[in-house]
């Protein structure tokens, strides 16, 4: 931190996002960004920018950015913890992960995560704040490619194509085949059906 100038390093804040809460397979994976002062032009909601886009985004936000850092939850503790728990554990990995510790921290959402540091939570953040925009094209690029690779690993999935998502291809895909390893085990849609067996008198 001795480069980093004494205005500066009052001021350090981290913008913090996840990308892959709601899919049936994958980690969930936690962004965090403290961004110099200069805007880097085109931030958004990671949702609403073109995959090529975003790409070349994350690629800016990583030489320009004073820090970054990505966290991961695996399914496994996923479904130990809850997918709420697991995610903000990926958060708290994420910004223990910075080479430089932020001052403050914004989280897009409304859960604080349990981690002795000035924060403040914004609904919305990923659309409005530049540096939890950062975080979420970070952590969108980072699953989407771990996601194309683990294809290649868990073949007829689809995982390349659908990220985990529970699309009618994934859905039909576990059913056909089974969950993987990396499929969350709790999840509707991935967890089995068990259905209440009902007692039928004779007639009489």
């Amino acid at each position: 931190m001795n480069d980093i100038p004494f205005f500066n390093r009052q001021k350090l804040t981290a913008g913090i996002d996840e990308a892959g809460r709601g899919c049936l397979a994958g980690p969930v994976v936690a962004g965090a960004v403290i961004l110099p002062c200069s805007d880097i032009p085109g931030l958004a909601d990671s949702k609403k920018i073109s995959p090529l886009k975003r790409n070349l985004l994350a690629a800016e936000i990583k030489s320009s950015a004073l820090a970054w850092s990505i966290g991961l939850s695996w399914p496994d503790e996923i479904d130990r913890i809850n997918i709420l728990q697991a995610t903000l554990k990926a958060m708290i990995k994420a910004v223990t992960r910075l080479k430089i510790r932020p001052v403050h921290v914004l989280i897009d959402g409304n859960q604080k995560i349990p981690l002795n540091i000035s924060q403040q939570t914004i609904i919305g953040g990923d659309d409005s704040e530049p540096c939890i925009s950062a975080a979420s094209i970070l952590a969108k690029t980072f699953r989407d490619r771990l996601m194309e690779s683990l294809d290649n690993k868990y073949p007829g999935y689809g995982f390349a194509r659908h990220k985990g998502y529970g699309t009618r291809e994934h859905l039909m895909s576990i059913r056909r085949m089974g969950p993987s390893p990396i499929h969350r085990m709790t999840f509707r849609g991935v967890k089995p059906v068990i259905r209440e067996k009902t007692l039928c008198l004779p007639l009489r």
